[in-house]
């Protein structure tokens, strides 16, 4: 009798036991799967979190670099378009007579029929001489000296510090029974301004001008066969 209520009280305690043990294990198996999952997040979340913080934040990240070469090549590009040629030529100031000088000297050999003006910018600044010079070589002739439409020149001459231009004048058409008139001196001005610059005439003698065969080409960079021959 004893025995049995030995061997009984040792099954109920041994069941006790088990019983302590199965709940222990089923309280502790939600707080790693929590722990596990809390850990699991927490780790996702770091992972974003130091992705998005080094494409914000960092100055040497991708992103930043990329932002600095569009910024970079959207400068360059418009630093290219304000440099268009044909831009600069419209708005760079006209000559006038205080910025450049102007001297003539003989075309080809006798009879010495044309004569090349030469425009040289002494200003120290860029500027665009316009148009053909108005020349008047005769106090009985007032009127300026015709311009040959041909020789106008594509683009407007913008002249910088110390360039010349140049224009070929037309005096007569060499013949000896023309009426041709010495000319030791003449007048020269340029479009848009009204001061009259005089201009030496070149060679010992003078120049012979019949002001009825006189013309002149535009102000050109250089002259130009075809267009400057008249």
């Amino acid at each position: 009798m004893n025995l049995m209520r030995h061997r009984s009280l040792l099954l109920a305690t041994a069941g006790t036991a088990v019983a302590l043990s199965l709940t222990a294990c089923q309280s502790d198996a939600p707080a790693k799967s929590a722990s596990a999952a809390s850990s699991s997040a927490a780790g996702k979340t770091a992972d974003g979190g130091q992705a998005d913080t080094s494409g914000a934040t960092d100055p040497t990240g991708p992103a930043h670099s990329t932002a600095s070469k569009s910024s970079a090549d959207g400068t360059a590009g418009g630093g290219s378009a304000g440099s268009n040629g044909g831009q600069a030529s419209a708005t760079t100031r006209v000559c006038t007579a205080g910025d450049i000088t102007v001297t003539a000297a003989r075309q080809d050999g006798p009879p010495y029929t044309h004569i090349v003006l030469t425009a040289k910018n002494t200003s120290g600044h860029s500027c665009r001489l316009a148009g053909a010079p108005h020349i008047q070589f005769l106090e009985s002739h007032k009127q300026d000296v015709p311009s040959v439409a041909k020789s106008k020149p594509a683009a407007p001459v913008v002249l910088t510090a110390g360039a010349p231009a140049y224009a070929l004048v037309k005096l007569s058409d060499g013949g000896v029974h023309e009426d041709n008139e010495p000319v030791s001196a003449f007048s020269v001005m340029l479009e848009g301004d009204s001061t009259v610059i005089t201009v030496t005439a070149p060679g010992s003698g003078g120049i012979a001008v019949d002001p009825a065969k006189a013309l002149t080409g535009y102000w050109t960079p250089e002259l130009r066969n075809g267009a400057d021959d008249f």
